[in-house]
Parts: C-alpha cells; structure tokens; sequence
C-alpha cells in the first residue's frame, strides 16, 4: 500500500486578461523544485477574462503537466473574489498565493517550506525582485521607482515583519480558518490596492506571525503600461481611495497637515532637482488625496 505523503500544498493564481504572462508564470511553476514528500495542487481562478486566457488554460489542462491543475471560474469583478473562490477550494495546508505578472525561482516553493521549517511564522513574505520587460531588458536600477512595480526585498536574513504584499505570501491553513476571507472591496478590479494589507492586520489581530524569508523568490515583470508619473499618480491615488475603506484617519489632524508638509517638500525637491524623491514625494500627496476623496465620497453616499 503506497504511503500517504505528509504535506499537501496549494498554489493559487487569480488571473485577468494576462495570458501571455500567466502563460511565463505556469512555464516556471512547472519547473519548480520540490520533494516527493509533499504533493502540490495548482488552482488558476480565470475572473472574467476576455482575451486569450480562457483558451490557453483548457489547452494547459489537456497536457500532462508535473502539476496538477485546476480551473476555476469568479465572475465576481476583483482579485479579493478570485482569491476567495481559490481558498473555498483548496485542500493544502499551506497556501500560496502568486500574482499572474511574476515568474518564480525554481527553489521558490523550497524557500517558503524552509522557512516554515525553521521558524513558527503562520504566514509568510517571500522576497520580490524586477524582472524583465516583453523584450527580455532588465530593469535600471537607478529607476527601480518609475517602473511601478511592487518590489520587496527586506535583505538577506529571515525575519519577523508586520505585513506582506499577496504578490509571493504563503499561509498556514489555520490563519484562512480563523481569519476567513478576502475583502472583495479591496484590490485590484475592486478599490485596486491593499486586499493584502488589510488582511495582514486581521492576521496579527488574530494572534498570528508573519515573516519573511530571502530564499523564496520570485521576478515580477516590467510592463510599459506601467512606467512613469502618470501611472504613479493613479496607483497612489487608488492605494488612498483604498486605506479609506478599511483604515480611519483625522481628516483635520493627519490627511490635511500630510498633504501640506508633503507638498512643500515636492517644491523643495523640484527646486534642488531632487528628482526621485520629488517622484516619491508626488506619490504620497495623491495617496492622501484618494484618502480623502474615498472619505468624502463615502460620506456623501450615506448622507446626513
């Protein structure tokens, strides 16, 4: 009688409208390194995709692949919603949840396992790095910032750390079970940002740990749609919207004097051609006005 293997892991991939990059993600999950002592199940959450996604995953089910996988179907607009159809179904008890915009080390999974293995964290940050563009250019690291991509490198050593970005995190099954999920309000194709920050608050105020690990990495793409100050703007302006729905701050005592100390230091930088930190600087002054214009509008919705 074969043995039953000790550890059943779950990789889930909420996707819309990225078949081409989906496509480089599944190519590298397929080579990733693992033991025979745990069995992996991969889930695909298609949330309405109109391009060629839907396509190109029943042609990926019909080939034998190293990895199971599974397509799931969320006609709920939002990454919240596809996550939340791919926990309902998953039966790993650890869960990783993967951007379709990243390919991933091939030791990625391995990193995330060891970690488990020698801490007591309940969830877990790997590192994530740029990748490259359609052509296969990398990244210029002295403008890391005007690509607008989310990148997490917190150094070289294993530690505790307050939050993660659901690009490349991992959770025990329990953490889902206490901390339930998703807000379908939040991310992208909903607020557009903060789905996993939000949750990270919940998983600390249910009394868990989350770490993070250097060994499990992935390499989020550059896409051109992406660079530069008006795409920066606007995700800054959307993060705002978001923290609005989930967060309370002092209009009068914090919103207002942020917005008036950072936009005299935006002049300040301009001045003394401080470009990168003015870029920052105009970042965090649309964070605030989003914040802002979220509250308001909530208010108005509610009326007196």
């Amino acid at each position: 009688m074969r043995e039953e293997r000790a550890l059943s892991l779950s990789i889930l991939v909420p996707t819309f409208n990225r078949a081409g990059s989906l496509k480089r993600l599944l190519e590298s999950v397929e080579s990733v390194e693992y033991s025979d002592s745990v069995s992996v199940e991969l889930l695909v959450i298609d949330n309405g995709s109109t391009d060629e996604t839907g396509k190109f995953l029943i042609d990926e089910q019909r080939k034998p692949r190293r990895l199971p996988l599974t397509v799931l179907k969320e006609t709920r607009k939002g990454k919240s919603s596809a996550l939340n159809r791919g926990l309902q179904v998953a039966k790993g008890k650890i869960l990783f949840l993967l951007d379709d915009d990243v390919v991933v080390h091939a030791k990625w999974l391995a990193g995330h396992l060891q970690c488990y293995d020698s801490t007591t964290f309940d969830a877990i940050q790997g590192k994530v790095l740029p990748g490259v563009d359609p052509q296969g250019r990398p990244a210029d690291p002295s403008r890391l910032r005007e690509y607008n991509i989310p990148i997490r490198d917190l150094g070289e050593k294993i530690r505790k750390i307050r939050g993660s970005i659901g690009t490349n995190m991992s959770l025990k099954r329990e953490v889902f079970e206490k901390v339930g999920l998703f807000d379908p309000r939040l991310g992208p194709g909903a607020s557009g940002f903060s789905e996993d920050t939000e949750y990270c608050i919940r998983i600390r105020k249910a009394g868990f740990e989350i770490g993070y690990t250097p060994q499990a990495i992935v390499y989020h793409e550059l896409d051109p749609a992406r660079y530069g100050r008006a795409y920066n703007r606007l995700s800054h302006y959307r993060q705002g919207v978001s923290r609005s729905i989930y967060r309370r701050k002092s209009i009068v005592f914090s919103v207002l004097p942020n917005l008036l100390t950072n936009s005299i230091r935006l002049g300040l930088y301009k001045a003394f051609g401080r470009s990168q930190k003015a870029y920052r600087t105009e970042g965090r002054i649309l964070k605030y006005w989003g914040y802002l214009g979220g509250r308001l509008r909530r208010r108005a919705r509610q009326g007196p």
